[in-house]
């Protein structure tokens, strides 16, 4: 599969919707403590992470 922009987002808006609903559906924190706080959190570090992983694989690509 050919990863573009929108199939990427999509995949990571995605990701942190099932452990959102995870989270709330556990029931292991407050709905409001997940929604204002952990998934903000998941999307910014997913976002990170991403972009060092595609830096890395241009990187790795040059070689």
């Amino acid at each position: 599969m050919e990863f573009d922009l929108p199939k990427t987002v999509a995949l990571l808006v995605g990701l942190v919707a099932v452990g959102t609903a995870a989270l709330v559906g556990m029931g292991v924190m407050a709905t409001s403590t997940v929604l204002m706080m952990v998934t903000p959190t998941m999307l910014v570090f997913g976002a990170v992470c991403l972009a060092i992983g595609v830096k890395h694989g241009e990187y790795r690509a040059l070689d």
